[in-house]
């Protein structure tokens, strides 16, 4: 069982910077492939970035290659989201996700862990 838990949300300009990040609990933390989705109001819950258990190969969505990286530090049970250049476009509620090993082939999907969301709000 994987616990999470997003920080870093909040309200930013257009053009700012905001870094998530995401605590997991448990010992298995460098087993878990980490991921980042988000969802804005009235539309579908969509991919973001995700990196791979073993922190060799990460995978961006074409929305935010350039702006957004996500990064891992296994000791801190922690994964971030760095986010550059925002946009409005890029205000939803950011959820943290995660699932066990995975390949490079399918990082956009099957996650079974989820956290409670974050709030990042872009204004113009």
């Amino acid at each position: 069982q994987v616990q999470l838990v997003e920080s870093g949300g909040g309200l930013v300009q257009a053009g700012g910077s905001l870094r998530l990040s995401c605590a997991a609990s448990g010992r298995t933390f460098s087993s878990h492939s980490m991921g980042w989705f988000r969802q804005a109001p009235g539309k579908e819950r969509e991919f973001v970035a995700a990196i791979i258990w073993s922190g060799v190969r990460i995978s961006l969505a074409d929305s935010v290659k350039g702006r957004f990286t996500i990064s891992r530090d296994n000791a801190k049970n922690t994964v971030y989201l760095q986010m550059n250049s925002l946009k409005p476009e890029d205000t939803a509620v950011y959820y943290c996700a995660a699932k066990f090993l995975g390949s490079s082939y399918d990082l956009d999907g099957g996650y079974n862990y989820w956290g409670q969301g974050t709030q990042v709000t872009v204004s113009s």
